[in-house]
């Protein structure tokens, strides 16, 4: 009995192992930075509050999906980035710049007496980042 379960055993973990095996299964993605047109965020922050700033953005093709921010942060600067994942298995369709897509992300105010928020807007011909700035007061 003891030999039939441990056979058992080896088959099951046989059977999982393969479907975790690493073959290549036909998808390929890669992400990709989406520059951000509008902005919501609020005049002044309060400290110890946490807020809801909305970004938007356009959506470049129907193989693009919104996958997260990237956000960095220095000192009192803080760097917002749209994520998209973009799916190269397929046929993608151009989208027409008119349906803009939001995306949130909270952010807790913290000791800063003020924050510096760059949002990036793409690259300039030059290949330079752009960002939108907006310094934001926060009061007791």
């Amino acid at each position: 009995m003891k030999r039939i379960k441990i056979i058992a055993l080896i088959i099951l973990t046989s059977c999982l192992s393969s479907c975790l095996s690493d073959d290549d299964s036909g998808i390929s993605f890669s992400y990709e930075l989406v520059p951000i047109e509008q902005i919501d965020i609020p005049e002044q922050f309060t400290r110890g509050q946490t807020y809801e700033i909305t970004v938007s953005y356009f959506r470049p093709s129907d193989c693009h999906s919104f996958s997260g921010f990237d956000y960095d942060r220095v000192s009192n600067e803080r760097t917002v980035s749209v994520v998209n994942v973009l799916v190269n298995d397929r046929e993608c369709e151009d989208l027409a710049e008119t349906d803009l897509i939001d995306a949130s992300i909270n952010f807790l105010v913290g000791f800063e007496n003020s924050y510096v928020f760059r949002f990036w807007q793409g690259r300039d011909a030059q290949g330079e980042n752009q960002f939108l700035v907006r310094e934001i007061p926060v009061v007791d």
